[in-house]
C-alpha cells in the first residue's frame, strides 16, 4: 500500500491489516515464549524451576507491550503506516540484546529465536510494500548473521537460509499483488476515464447544437456589419475570431459527444501537414516562430481519415505555437519507422510541461494553458487511437515539448472504424 497517501479507503485497509498483524503478532509471541520456556521444560527437565527465561527476562514481555502501546497511539492519530517498521526495527534490537545476554560469554548451546519472526515474512504481501519487504527481508538475515558473528557459532546460519528461502517465496507473492493491485487500478482508471467522458458526452449533445445556432447568428451579422462599417472596424475581426474559437470548442464537444464516423482511404502525410502549416502559417509568423519540415524518404500513401488528421495536427502545431509567445522554432521531422509505419515528430522550444502534468494530459477539462479547455488534445488522443496509432509526449520546463505520433499505413480494410 502507498505510504503517505491521505486516501482514507488505503489508509483504512493499512489499519484493517495493523490491527490483524498485531493481535496475531502478541498472541503468537507470548504463546510461543511460554510454552516454549515453561511449559516444555516443565515436561522434559527433571529439575525445574520456575524461573526459565534468562536473557532480558520479564523486562522483554514489558518491551512487547510497550511496543503495542505505541503502535496503538499510532493507530489513533491516523499513521499506520510507521506502525509495521517500528514493529521489525524494535524487534531486531531487542531479540539481539536478548540473545547476547543470554549466550554472550557462556558454553549454552544456542537455540532460540521466535516463530513470530515467520509472521513479519508472511505479513510483506499482505503490506503489499516492498520497501518494508526488504527491511523485513535484509533485517531478518542480518540478525541471524550478527548474533553468530558475535557469538562464534554457526548454529544461528540455519535460520539466516531458512528466513532466505521464505523471502524469495514472499517476493513471488508480493510481486503477484503488486501486478493485481495495479491491473485493478488501470481499470478503475479507464472506467473513471470513460465515466468523465460519458459526462462530456452528454453535456456535448445537450447543448453543443444550441450553442451553434446562435453563434452562427452571430458570426454573419458581424460580418455583415463589418461589410457596411469598413472604416473604424478594428473591433470586428477580434469578434469573428473570438466565435470562431467558440465555435471550435463546440466542434471538440461534439466530437465527444458523437464521435464522426471515421472513413478510411489513401492520403500523403506530406499534403496533411502542409495543409495544416498554411492554416497555421498566418499565427506562426504573427509570433516570430520559424517551423522546419523535413522529411527523410518519399512516404507511400496513408490509409487514414484525412480530415480527421488535420484536426490532430492543427491542434499539435497551434499548441507549439502558443507555447512560444517570444518566437522561436518549431521542428517537424516525418520518417517511416518499422514496418508499415509513419512516425511524425513535432518539436518547439515553449515553456514545457511539468513531469508531474505529463501522465494527466488528454485528460477531459486539463490543460496548462490559461485560456485552454482540455479538450483539443483530448480529442486529438482520441482520433489517434481511432487510427490504431500511439502518441508520446516528452517535455521539458524551459527547454520544450516534443510530441511523437506514430500510424500505421493500413488499418487492415479501408472503411472499416
Amino acid at each position: 500500500m502507498k505510504e503517505g497517501t491521505n486516501s482514507p479507503k488505503l489508509i483504512y485497509e493499512e489499519k484493517k491489516a495493523i490491527k490483524l498483524f498485531l493481535w496475531l503478532f502478541n498472541v503468537i509471541f507470548f504463546l510461543f515464549d511460554i510454552f516454549y520456556f515453561y511449559i516444555y521444560p516443565f515436561y522434559t527437565h527433571e529439575n525445574y524451576t520456575l524461573v526459565q527465561r534468562d536473557g532480558l527476562g520479564v523486562w522483554l514481555y514489558c518491551l512487547i507491550i510497550a511496543l503495542l502501546l505505541i503502535a496503538l497511539y499510532f493507530l489513533k492519530k491516523g499513521n499506520p503506516y510507521i506502525i509495521k517498521y517500528i514493529y521489525i526495527l524494535s524487534y531486531f534490537c531487542i531479540d539481539i540484546v536478548d540473545n547476547l545476554l543470554r549466550y554472550a560469554g557462556t558454553t549454552k548451546t544456542f537455540a532460540s529465536g521466535n516463530i513470530v519472526e515467520i509472521l513479519f515474512i508472511l505479513f510483506c504481501p499482505i503490506f503489499v510494500n516492498k520497501k518494508y519487504f526488504w527491511v523485513v527481508a535484509v533485517g531478518l538475515i542480518s540478525k541471524n548473521v550478527i548474533i553468530g558473528v558475535v557469538l562464534q557459532t554457526f548454529y544461528p546460519l540455519f535460520p539466516a537460509m531458512v528466513f532466505f528461502v521464505l523471502s524469495l517465496i514472499a517476493y513471488i507473492l508480493l510481486t503477484r499483488f503488486n501486478s493485481y493491485i495495479n491491473s485493478l487500478s488501470r481499470v478503475y482508471e479507464e472506467l473513471h476515464k470513460k465515466e468523465k467522458l460519458a459526462v462530456v458526452g452528454q453535456m456535448a449533445t445537450a447543448i453543443g447544437h444550441e450553442i451553434r445556432n446562435p453563434l452562427s447568428s452571430l458570426k454573419g451579422f458581424t460580418q455583415l456589419q463589418q461589410e457596411r462599417n469598413p472604416v473604424g472596424n478594428e473591433f470586428y475581426p477580434i469578434m469573428i475570431q473570438e466565435i470562431d474559437r467558440i465555435n471550435s470548442i463546440v466542434d471538440d464537444l461534439m466530437y465527444l459527444g458523437k464521435p464522426k464516423e471515421i472513413t478510411f482511404e489513401n492520403a500523403r502525410i506530406e499534403e496533411i501537414i502542409t495543409y495544416t502549416l498554411s492554416i497555421t502559417n498566418h499565427q506562426a509568423e504573427g509570433n516570430g516562430i520559424t517551423v522546419e519540415t523535413a522529411i527523410a524518404e518519399p512516404l507511400p500513401p496513408l490509409e487514414c481519415d484525412a480530415q480527421q488528421l488535420k484536426q490532430v495536427f492543427l491542434n499539435l502545431i497551434k499548441n507549439a505555437i502558443e507555447s512560444m509567445p517570444g518566437g522561436g522554432r518549431i521542428q517537424i521531422l516525418i520518417k517511416s519507422v518499422e514496418k508499415h509505419k509513419i512516425y511524425i515528430s513535432i518539436q518547439d522550444e515553449g515553456c514545457g510541461i511539468a513531469n508531474e502534468n505529463l501522465p494527466n494530459l488528454g485528460e477531459p477539462f486539463f490543460t496548462t494553458k490559461k485560456d485552454g479547455t482540455g479538450l483539443g488534445l483530448l480529442v486529438t488522443t482520441q482520433i489517434i487511437k481511432d487510427h490504431n496509432g500511439e502518441l508520446n509526449i516528452e517535455s521539458e520546463i524551459g527547454k520544450g515539448t516534443k510530441v511523437d505520433v506514430v500510424l500505421p499505413m493500413s488499418q487492415g480494410g479501408i472503411g472499416k472504424k
